[in-house]
């Protein structure tokens, strides 16, 4: 578990895939913009905890990291995740970023508060040289987000990822580690 001013960030296993259901539930349609489509299999607590279990998985094989956000003061209940996925070590040293905020979250600084968490805990415990985070251009809440946290823009990617049943274009945003770090 890591914590911020306001927020836990925690890795789940499956014990908390009814949390996780609510959360997905509970955010169904608001999600439904920024990810690709998702079958009703996916809201129910057996595949999340599958997904869970995988994610678990690919944390102990060192190639993810899932966080997910519960306010200090609510720590029953979910109001997002910051994912670090395609974790590659050697010369590259690189991952990718992804996260999601409870509709009822938006525009309180969550967010980039537990992305700041996350790049600190990829930049020095895991030793990261760059984080990587692919944005669609009309998501203009998150590619503040990482302009905030002195993400820069490396170009568009076009018909980069299929989401709710479109190809889209995306904006390819780039954090170098900057501080000292492991080899």
């Amino acid at each position: 578990m890591h914590e911020t001013e306001r927020l836990l960030l925690k890795v789940l296993d499956r014990s908390h895939a009814e949390q996780v259901l609510d959360y997905y539930v509970r955010n169904k349609d608001f999600l439904k913009e920024w990810e690709s489509l998702r079958g009703k299999e996916f809201y129910t607590q057996s595949c999340q905890e599958q997904l869970l279990d995988e994610d678990f998985r690919d944390m102990e094989n060192n190639i993810s990291l899932k966080l997910w956000i519960y306010k200090k003061e609510d720590t029953g209940r979910i109001i997002g995740m910051v994912t670090f996925t395609n974790i590659v070590r050697g010369v590259f040293l690189s991952c990718f970023l992804g996260y999601k905020l409870d509709k009822d979250e938006i525009n309180k600084g969550c967010m980039t508060e537990a992305v700041a968490k996350g790049i600190d805990i990829m930049f020095e415990d895991y030793g990261l040289h760059r984080i990587e985070a692919n944005i669609m251009p009309k998501n203009v809440r998150s590619l503040r987000v990482v302009n905030k946290l002195g993400f820069y823009n490396e170009g568009t990617a076009r018909d980069y990822l299929k989401i709710n049943g479109k190809w889209e274009d995306h904006v390819h945003m780039v954090l170098l580690n900057k501080r000292a770090h492991k080899v």
